[in-house]
């Protein structure tokens, strides 16, 4: 039996209670629309909360135009919802929530506790405050025939009628916390261009052998610096730590190239990433220090002491340079400054910190609204979308979000 919301008037729905939907809410809210929001999940911003777990990276303070550019081939659709509300205006928003923010010395900016519950917490508040109401544990099921809006709820069908709706239901990673990207199904039959999710910040499968996954999973690397060209001869370059893992390499810098590498892997079934081992010393400074007599010093002790090379990278050499190699000092020192590495996949979309994919922008005007929906808005990780991790991936969401609330209600108010 069908279960029936009504209200005196039709209030504005946002369907999702993670940043982006959050941010939705606020400005309808504040424009005073009664506002509903829906979600899946027990509580709002589960995935939120579970990013800030090991500090709450919200966003960059790096020049707005370089900020832009890491959105790679979205910058432009990304570009004037960022300069409204980028990481100035976000930092902003923050103190106005009596949340302090800082800079870190890798410029990303953190709260100034480094802990997403607070900012989660006073953020609610407000929007109680300006009368947003929350119903939990309601899963979305489209449209019904009447064109009311269908949940799940507590094993009851729910229908709700709103004129305008924004959907923020996160993109395909992480589907424990709700992004399951369940809603594409829901789309396509009205017809919404999608393009299929793939993996974004992912870690890549290498073949390691059975002493390496032993002896250095889970071990860093660090400092590095990782070298690949594109078939088009492009060359690209990032410095920053990995992560040995059991199935490969993980961590911020090759989640910062995951978006060539991912391409590059599904286009010829794998690709070749080198490593800088050394990337503080050049190589005519190694060839130098190599050049020393080594005496009855094992050569890993010798790399130790010479290079500073800890053991995770000695044994990851060991892995991929022949024994020739290691003991001749030219060879030594070129497979050291440019260590190969085959990736032969990409880790599956469920592992993903984010995901690439979702509505394309060209379904949707400068509110970003749906042309074949009106009155129906999207925001956050389900656009088609990515960027690296280092507060890229959240200010994005907040800035959709808050087009997508502002473009509803504008359209609240069109008669």
């Amino acid at each position: 039996m069908n279960q029936f919301i009504s209200s005196n008037s039709p209030p504005a729905v946002v369907i999702g209670a993670g940043p982006a939907g959050l941010m939705a809410a606020e400005q309808l809210s504040a424009a005073g629309f009664e506002t509903w929001v829906f979600d899946a999940m027990p509580a709002p911003g589960r995935k939120f909360l579970m990013a800030g777990k090991g500090g709450m990276n919200i966003t960059h303070a790096e020049d707005l135009a370089l900020f832009i550019s890491r959105y790679g081939a979205r910058d432009e659709q990304l570009a004037p919802l960022l300069g409204e509300f980028g990481p100035e205006r976000l930092r902003a928003w923050m103190a106005a929530l009596g949340i302090d923010s800082f800079v870190g010395s890798s410029g990303r900016v953190f709260p100034g506790d480094m802990k997403a519950a607070p900012l989660l917490r006073a953020w609610l508040q407000r929007l109680r405050r300006q009368g947003v109401r929350f119903f939990m544990r309601h899963q979305w099921q489209g449209w019904g025939a009447s064109g009311g809006l269908r949940f799940i709820h507590a094993g009851t069908e729910v229908c709700v009628v709103a004129e305008a709706v924004v959907l923020a239901l996160g993109g395909a990673s992480w589907p424990r916390l709700g992004s399951t990207g369940a809603w594409t199904g829901f789309l396509s039959e009205r017809g919404v261009r999608l393009t299929p999710f793939l993996p974004a910040n992912c870690g890549f499968e290498v073949a390691w052998s059975e002493h390496l996954r032993g002896r250095c999973a889970g071990m860093p690397l660090k400092p590095v610096r990782l070298g690949f060209v594109d078939r088009d001869g492009q060359a690209w370059r990032q410095s920053g730590e990995l992560v040995i893992s059991e199935y490969g390499l993980e961590g911020g810098a090759v989640y910062a190239l995951s978006a060539v590498l991912r391409e590059a892997v599904a286009a010829e079934g794998g690709c070749v990433l080198t490593l800088d081992l050394i990337p503080d010393v050049s190589e005519a400074q190694a060839l130098a220090r190599l050049a020393r007599p080594r005496g009855k010093q094992s050569l890993a002790n010798f790399l130790r002491g010479r290079l500073r090379l800890d053991a995770a990278k000695y044994t990851l050499l060991r892995e991929l340079a022949t024994p020739d190699e290691l003991h001749d000092p030219v060879s030594c020192v070129a497979k050291l400054k440019a260590l190969p590495v085959v990736l032969t996949a990409a880790r599956p979309l469920a592992e993903a910190i984010s995901s690439a994919g979702g509505v394309c922008f060209s379904g949707l005007d400068e509110r970003l609204m749906l042309l074949r929906l009106p009155g129906v808005f999207c925001a956050g990780e389900m656009l088609d979308w990515e960027a690296p991790t280092g507060g890229y991936l959240l200010t994005a969401c907040f800035a959709t979000g808050r087009a997508a609330g502002l473009g509803a209600a504008q359209w609240l108010r069109r008669g």
